[in-house]
């Protein structure tokens, strides 16, 4: 086996995997986003206005929640073609739901390693010598059958109990570091912000802030509410300011993930980080690290589980808060746009 050309399949498969994500993303986000529009902010959340937002909501949240499956499903369609949906789509699913005695979720970051695993798999299990009439019924029966229940009980049994006792550590850590240094905190949470972009790690910071509302802390959760929209705005503001660093594709797609972010939607940067991971992911963890922080030297509050722009009504600071998150998008666009490599640039490599 050729590594280095089995990376670059695993690359072209990611690639594939969020062109197909791509527009869950932006209908699922974008109508959630405008459910929002007029609505309350309380302690449990947004609510929304009246009933017709309310059923826009749940077309937001069927995009959103689709988009991870949809991804596992289409990386391991890339590796091993149609017979690889299947096991792509439900490991997908499962992997965006609570599983085992621990309620483990790992969402889109679980998806992405089952669909890579899936798509061998059944790409291994393709390559098998079998009669004439079982072959027939490979692809509609014993591959999807098989791939599906086996890495799924792999997931469930193995993959899935180390991972819920890493967010237990990590819960456990960040309730040291809030007590004993406070701008190390500020720097902790910023980074996981966007480590995984609404994944486990966010999910678990997001639990540990609202956990924190319910005992009258409101500044953890100010600093994390500053995060969650820098890094979709700062990937379309580099896309506007560095305009040769990003294809026409991008810039168009970058428009609806700034709009994403000011509605505190950090999952819209997601495709981008995927595509780009050494340029994306490092900009916007500084990007996030460099907000958090301003909004912990200020003292900016939040008693409301949603961040980024639609919820300054509700934060101590406002001024401080939208400065946070300036600074932490501009940040983050800059060094995306100084560290890419120009488009023509990467073309010329690689014709």
């Amino acid at each position: 086996m050729n590594l280095k050309q089995e990376l670059k399949n695993i690359q072209k498969a990611l690639l594939t995997g969020c062109s197909y994500m791509m527009p869950l993303v932006v209908a699922g986000g974008i109508s959630f986003a405008i459910s929002l529009l007029g609505g309350t902010a309380t302690d449990s959340g947004m609510v929304v206005a009246n009933d017709f937002m309310a059923n826009v909501k749940i077309i937001g949240q069927a995009g959103l929640f689709m988009m991870v499956p949809v991804m596992g499903a289409y990386i391991a369609y890339s590796i091993a073609g149609r017979p690889g949906l299947t096991p792509g789509f439900i490991l997908g699913y499962i992997a965006n739901n609570t599983v085992g005695e621990t309620g483990v979720k790992s969402g889109f970051l679980g998806a992405l390693v089952l669909g890579i695993i899936a798509g061998y798999f059944v790409k291994w299990m393709k390559g098998w010598k079998v009669p004439t009439y079982i072959k027939s019924v490979m692809p509609i029966l014993i591959i999807p059958l098989l791939s599906t229940f086996l890495i799924g009980v792999v997931y469930i049994y193995v993959l899935a109990l180390p991972l819920g006792a890493l967010l237990n550590f990590l819960v456990g850590f960040l309730g040291d570091l809030n007590g004993t240094n406070q701008i190390l905190f500020a720097v902790v949470l910023g980074a996981i912000c966007e480590i995984d972009m609404g994944g486990p790690l966010t999910k678990t910071v997001t639990m540990f802030t609202i956990a924190l509302i319910s005992e009258g802390i409101y500044a953890p959760n100010g600093m994390y509410r500053v995060c969650v929209g820098i890094p979709p705005m700062a990937i379309w503001l580099s896309s506007v300011v560095f305009r040769n660093k990003w294809t026409d594709v991008d810039r168009t797609a970058a428009k609806s993930a700034g709009i994403m972010g000011v509605f505190g939607l950090t999952e819209g940067a997601i495709p981008f980080a995927i595509a780009d991971l050494k340029h994306v992911l490092p900009a916007n963890i500084l990007g996030c690290i460099v907000g958090s922080v301003i909004a912990c030297l200020t003292g900016v509050e939040s008693p409301v589980p949603h961040g980024s722009f639609i919820t300054l009504p509700m934060v101590t600071n406002k001024i401080w808060f939208c400065v946070a998150i300036v600074v932490g998008t501009v940040v983050a666009a800059v060094v995306m746009g100084l560290t890419k490599k120009p488009v023509e640039q990467i073309k010329a490599k690689n014709e």
